[in-house]
């Protein structure tokens, strides 16, 4: 798959600061054909350094508040200034996803780039802790690293050169996403599946890296455990249900 938009971002600089396979090429990808109008307000979600949100503020026209809770906001707001945007285009917010400090139905939209697996494998976290957020009818783009098929009762040995079975916790197949997006009675499940980016590109940039979490998620890599890993996408809209009871 070609990334033209993700080219850009492709400086040693940037990558320097990529958390894991890069985020770039994912949002991209994921954003392909998306609905969410220009102009939107949106959370991106699990934001980080704020890669992800810079993409969104300066490639698809969105008011972007970037939440996350590991990052501080005068960095990433540093970091914003340097790539020539403003204030009234992006703001850098300390967060948890499980407690967000906005107003209700205060968001056209939610972004989650490989993150939301930390806190969304919760059937109850949509409707009660991230939808009352998001006005009626908006959508929630969100991509995650997955297994091909769940192997969690016999975990692959080149899975466990970089990872403990605790840490792996967090990676599943699209069954078990399609079963937790189930739960919810607020979203409608738009899309859920598969995506097409060539694994090994998607890693590479980031397994380049010479920050010690980098190096170490080199021996699975190098072992040939991107076999049982993928990138698992769903696209969700809000809808008018309200539960009662």
């Amino acid at each position: 798959m070609e990334y033209p938009m993700s080219q850009k971002y492709n400086t040693s600089k940037l990558l320097a600061k990529i958390m894991g396979p890069n985020p770039f090429k994912l949002q991209e990808e994921m954003l392909e054909d998306h609905k969410i109008p220009a102009g939107s307000v949106v959370c991106d979600l699990g934001s980080g350094q704020g890669l992800t949100s810079v993409m969104l503020a300066k490639d698809y026209g969105f008011r972007v508040y970037a939440a996350d809770l590991w990052s501080e906001p005068h960095e990433n707001c540093k970091f914003f200034y340097e790539m020539g945007l403003t204030p009234e285009q992006i703001t850098p917010v300390k967060a948890d996803a499980t407690a967000l400090p906005f107003e209700k139905e205060f968001f056209d939209a939610v972004v989650s780039t490989d993150s939301y697996n930390f806190w969304g494998r919760d059937g109850e976290y949509l409707d009660a802790k991230l939808l009352p957020f998001v006005k009626s009818g908006g959508y929630l783009y969100v991509c995650v690293p997955g297994m091909k098929k769940d192997c969690h009762d016999n975990l692959p040995e080149e899975l466990l050169l970089s990872w403990t079975p605790e840490q792996l916790a967090y990676l599943h197949d699209i069954t078990y996403w399609k079963d937790i997006l189930s739960h919810s009675k607020n979203a409608d499940i738009i899309s859920i599946y598969e995506m097409k980016g060539d694994n090994n590109e998607l890693w590479s940039d980031w397994l380049n890296q010479e920050n010690a979490i980098a190096v170490n998620d080199r021996k699975t890599m190098e072992a040939g455990g991107g076999k049982y890993l993928n990138f698992i996408a769903f696209v969700l809209q809000k809808n008018d249900v309200t539960d009662f009871f």
